[in-house]
């Protein structure tokens, strides 16, 4: 069955779905984007998802063509309409089309709004059992990303490299720190048994994942502490592990080809990454 996708204000199958090659989405990557996770057909953590949305769009005067009620339901019809039980929904919302290409823009342009679904397996995934490997890439990115925007070239680029190497995917490298990884944050756990992560700034997403993670380990006994950290740091970490909404926790266990503790998947990072599944699941 051919999926079902939302383009402004219609469900259409895929093959007939359009937008305009005047978009500034496509033409200059104006535009920002969400993807919420799905298990046994529930939308996860999206209102955190829904809120950072319309934090991009303030940050960068892109209007809201819908309220956050109207995306849920948006959501929900496609998760119904394909038949979606495990995988995300991702959307994107972009300033729009004026007709032509320019730089400069009228702050009355209506935007362009599409969302589709991907079916995946998220809680069996392969990288839990045996982690992923990373490797060490200099962070070339904008100033701005805790803006979630589509210019994602730099970890394009940065994750080519990556698989080009052998491994799975990086930690982005600035100023001799650990800024994060190619599309999720970045800890290690400390010989001490310490999780630390980087504060929240300008310089990283602000993860939903991270957030709910940063609430769960409080009951877990581990000490926290948001702080920078560098790449030799972390390659001498107990443990290390990434978050994102589609991966929910991977453990790392090797850095630039150096084994990460024992070299294997982490107790810590498998313990939050069973916590975080138990309670979304729960609260779905």
């Amino acid at each position: 069955m051919e999926r079902i996708v939302y383009v402004n204000g219609a469900y259409v199958p895929e093959s007939e779905a359009k937008v305009s090659i005047f978009d500034r989405g496509f033409l200059f990557a104006d535009a920002v984007y969400e993807v919420t996770s799905v298990l046994d057909g529930k939308l996860i953590d999206n209102a955190g998802h829904l809120a950072r949305l319309e934090r991009s769009c303030r940050e960068l005067g892109i209007k809201m063509p819908t309220t956050a009620e109207q995306l849920t339901s948006i959501q929900q019809t496609l998760i119904e309409k394909n038949h979606l039980v495990e995988g995300g929904i991702y959307l994107q919302l972009t300033r729009g089309n004026e007709g032509d290409r320019d730089f400069s823009y009228q702050d009355a342009i209506e935007p362009t709004l599409v969302l589709f679904t991907q079916a995946k397996q998220l809680v069996d995934s392969p990288k839990v059992k045996h982690g992923i490997k990373v490797i060490s890439f200099g962070d070339i990115r904008w100033k701005r990303r805790d803006i979630k925007t589509t210019s994602l070239l730099p970890a394009c680029l940065a994750k080519h490299a990556a698989h080009a190497a052998g491994a799975d995917d990086v930690w982005l490298i600035e100023d001799g720190y650990v800024t994060e990884g190619g599309s999720s944050n970045a800890y290690i756990v400390t010989q001490e048994g310490t999780l630390v992560t980087r504060p929240l700034s300008h310089d990283i997403l602000h993860g939903i994942t991270r957030a709910a993670l940063m609430k769960l380990v409080q009951d877990t006994g581990v000490a926290i502490e948001e702080r920078l950290f560098t790449i030799e740091e972390a390659m001498q970490a107990k443990e290390a592990f990434i978050s994102s909404a589609t991966t929910f926790v991977w453990p790392v266990v090797a850095i630039d080809d150096q084994p990460v503790g024992d070299g294997q998947p982490g107790s810590i990072a498998l313990q939050l990454r069973d916590i975080y599944i138990q309670t979304a699941r729960a609260h779905s």
